[in-house]
């Protein structure tokens, strides 16, 4: 099944002109967020590799950048979660099951799979950054056998917007997989842990010399994170993380999403930390 990631041609997909696709189900999940279930229009699928991201477009309103949540073995249905935080997502929030959007991709750099082979896996997330790392979730799951132990530090502001609470829920009732999640703050009487992610890294069952974490995170809340798992003696060449920046084209010409000198849309949003750990640490940039 490794093959299913191909792209489609490029000769074939100009990446400039959205196709249309025309909503099939959408899920409320947090308090501003919500899913789409698309497919395309014309029936063609849409591969993609975990990590990717699509250009998603609300006629008459705009073009947003949002990352692919499903799972990318289902050539036959694209997932989106949305954070209504734009006039963009905000229009898209008001769609209903029949209505059409446009969409360019994929794009970006992926997380990477078989260079993990063998490795215990580590999977660091928080509130809606589970989204763009449920494929690689996904994608792990369905080759168990070729990795060792697989954990997932996930944590939320509350317990009220926990994302995929019941798959979450679901992955923890599994033999072959351990689920830590924490919230920063949560009503008398919760049972559950209450902090940090960096606190769960450091409780977290795994060999740091054999890890592979893959962080997924705001770039603010990055930074802890890569740090608990230094502590816990996982080096920055097994470090995946995934950045974010005000991306308008997702080929690398506009330059809005450029850090120092990697466009964002191109070269990641996925970087192994090793290669941006010296610019990463410079504030602002």
């Amino acid at each position: 099944m490794d093959g299913v990631f191909l792209n489609p041609d490029p000769a074939a997909v100009d990446p400039m002109v959205p196709r249309p696709f025309r909503i099939e189900r959408r899920l409320r999940e947090v308090d501003g967020c919500f899913t789409l279930h698309l497919k395309a229009v014309d029936g063609r699928p849409l591969p993609y590799k975990p990590g990717q991201f699509n250009m998603l477009y609300v006629f008459g309103v705009g073009e947003v950048a949002i990352s692919i949540s499903g799972d990318c073995r289902d050539l036959n249905t694209l997932v989106h979660t949305v954070r209504e935080v734009g006039t963009v997502t905000r229009a898209m929030a008001k769609l209903k099951p029949g209505d059409c959007i446009g969409v360019r991709g994929p794009f970006g750099n992926p997380w990477p799979v078989e260079e993990a082979y063998g490795n215990d896996i580590l999977f660091v997330t928080g509130t809606i950054g589970l989204a763009p790392l449920r494929p690689l979730v996904y994608e792990v799951l369905n080759r168990r056998d070729r990795f060792g132990k697989v954990v997932l530090c996930y944590g939320s502001r509350g317990t009220h917007d926990i994302l995929y609470e019941p798959l979450l829920h679901q992955w923890r009732g599994r033999f072959d997989m351990q689920v830590h999640v924490t919230v920063h703050s949560a009503h008398a009487g919760y049972r559950g842990r209450v902090g940090s992610v960096a606190n769960l890294v450091k409780i977290a069952r795994f060999d740091p010399e054999q890890t592979t974490a893959y962080v997924c995170r705001s770039e603010t809340m990055t930074r802890p994170a890569v740090q608990a798992l230094h502590d816990r003696g996982v080096t920055s060449d097994r470090i995946y993380v995934t950045l974010e920046r005000n991306m308008k084209c997702g080929v690398g010409f506009c330059g809005h999403c450029q850090m120092g000198g990697s466009f964002m849309c191109k070269d990641g949003p996925v970087y192994r930390y090793a290669d941006i750990e010296r610019i990463f640490t410079v504030r602002e940039l």
